[in-house]
């Protein structure tokens, strides 16, 4: 006798173009055709015409609009997609604000941790309480995110966060110190990258804290992850990214460890090629 499949469901954030879209065509392509893939982004042309522009074949994808910088939009939609599906199974949190090397700090933190931080935290709160038995949460950071990029005299305002609500009150208080210009003085890198990047995978980590036991019987992984570098016009303006994978092929270690067996090394731990990054 045939037994009956719960059809899968799976959300990408941020997945309008680069590693998010390619995150996508990826999971699509793995997943069956009972399942769906949400597609967001949070202009409604481009999710439409992302999706058109996907093969054929595999999950069915879906277009949603997200824009994870408005308080309430991620829970809003994880309340529409509880009531059609009863649950998420994969979500990966890769929306992101870029910045150039020609960008004022004090006049873009704002926005940026508003779509790159505060947008993490807000995933989190939504999403994970909906994933079913074996479902996989992966917030994209990058390897900057531990603390040995930090001054050691600010590691406190990161390590050891008991919730999402401490992460976010240290992360704002970072905010306002680039904003006011005290961060330099305070001894923040100049690059806003890095604070950031360690605040989401400090989000990561509160949260897997305070789920660790129920999520590890439950064969659910919870974590960070780094594509490494990847081949992109903003990469481009930072570094020579002219040998570098593309997105499409730096997607392949983070649809690992969606399809492969959970590690229990790797929950609430920022993972780069299948390996831990050392948070300290």
């Amino acid at each position: 006798m045939d037994v009956l499949r719960t059809p899968e469901v799976a959300l990408v954030t941020g997945a309008t173009q680069g590693l998010g879209l390619a995150l996508v065509e990826g999971l699509a392509q793995h997943l069956s055709t009972q399942d769906t893939v949400y597609l967001t982004g949070r202009d409604a042309g481009r999710v439409a015409q992302a999706v058109e522009a996907l093969p054929a074949g595999g999950a069915e994808v879906r277009g949603e609009v997200l824009d994870v910088a408005e308080p309430g939009a991620a829970a809003r939609l994880a309340t529409r997609l509880a009531e059609r599906h009863g649950g998420v199974d994969i979500v990966f949190g890769n929306a992101v604000m870029r910045v150039g090397p020609d960008d004022d700090p004090r006049a873009v933190v704002r926005a940026y941790a508003e779509v790159n931080n505060f947008g993490t935290t807000r995933l989190l709160r939504a999403f994970a309480p909906l994933l079913r038995d074996g479902g996989r949460f992966l917030v994209v950071a990058s390897s900057f995110g531990t603390l040995r990029h930090l001054a050691p005299v600010l590691h406190d305002r990161f390590d050891a966060l008991s919730s999402l609500d401490e992460v976010d009150h240290q992360v704002a208080a970072w905010r306002d110190a680039v904003e006011d210009g005290s961060a330099r003085a305070g001894d923040w890198p100049g690059f806003v990258n890095i604070p950031s990047k360690i605040g989401q995978v400090a989000a990561v980590r509160a949260l897997a804290a305070q789920r660790r036991d129920d999520d590890l019987a439950r064969g659910i992984l919870l974590a960070a992850v780094c594509p490494g570098m990847m081949n992109t016009p903003t990469s481009a303006l930072w570094w020579d990214a002219s040998t570098a994978p593309s997105p499409a092929e730096a997607a392949k270690a983070l649809l690992d460890l969606v399809f492969q067996p959970a590690d229990p090394a790797h929950y609430g731990e920022l993972v780069r090629y299948g390996e831990v990054l050392p948070w300290r």
